[in-house]
């Protein structure tokens, strides 16, 4: 395949399309990246030949132009001199560098539309390449945030719910027992006479708040 041709397909193609009917859409835009690349390479190349070539034809149409202009400058010195014989052959030598000139020009004006062409494929293929890299970066960050979901969602279904509530009711009794076991600790004790003391002294505040009460109330309806 041709490199004009190979561009013209790249430049053509539909990048969402062919992404879209892919089975592996990041194998596929990394394959189409690396294709880009490798024939951006090669035109590149093939353009700064042809810029090498309409420069060494620039110099053979410079040497050329410069014989043409010798022979007819020899033609005339030899009409001067009345040697026409002489200036004959020297215009059939300035004709033949003319036509060569003739031929130079053409060869540059093809290699000046091929470097245009080149450079115009260059161009097309470096923003095609662009957008393809940025598919991939797309694509790859897709990749990424499904393979995060993916791991989420298996670490959920590693998790068996009906063990989970089993394991927080069996806690829950726990607590439950612990709470029972403090209360029956001092469940049937015999009070102590400290204790005894401390309930007098409880109950002779709560008569002495309870008469405040009782004072307050009475001097009120008063």
């Amino acid at each position: 395949m041709g490199i004009f041709t190979r561009v013209r397909d790249i430049i053509s193609a539909n990048i969402n399309t062919m992404l879209e009917k892919a089975e592996d859409p990041e194998k596929l835009v990394k394959l189409m990246i690396r294709e880009m690349e490798d024939t951006l390479v090669e035109v590149k190349a093939s353009c700064a030949g042809a810029m090498a070539t309409k420069k060494k034809i620039q110099r053979e149409l410079e040497e050329v132009t410069e014989r043409s202009e010798s022979w007819g400058e020899k033609a005339q010195l030899a009409i001067d001199k009345g040697r026409d014989d002489l200036a004959r052959e020297a215009l059939i030598e300035k004709k033949r560098y003319a036509e060569r000139t003739d031929s130079l020009e053409g060869e540059a004006a093809q290699c000046d539309d091929l470097v245009a062409q080149y450079q115009d494929d260059i161009k097309q293929l470096e923003d095609k390449l662009n957008t393809a890299r940025e598919k991939q970066r797309v694509l790859v960050q897709r990749h990424v945030r499904a393979q995060h979901k993916m791991r989420s969602e298996s670490d959920i279904r590693k998790m068996d719910t009906s063990d989970a509530l089993a394991r927080f009711d069996n806690f829950e009794d726990r607590i439950e027992r612990m709470e029972a076991d403090a209360e029956l600790v001092n469940f049937g004790r015999k009070p102590t006479l400290d204790d005894e003391f401390r309930k007098l002294e409880g109950d002779d505040d709560i008569e002495a708040e309870l008469d405040a009460l009782k004072k307050k109330s009475s001097g009120s309806s008063n």
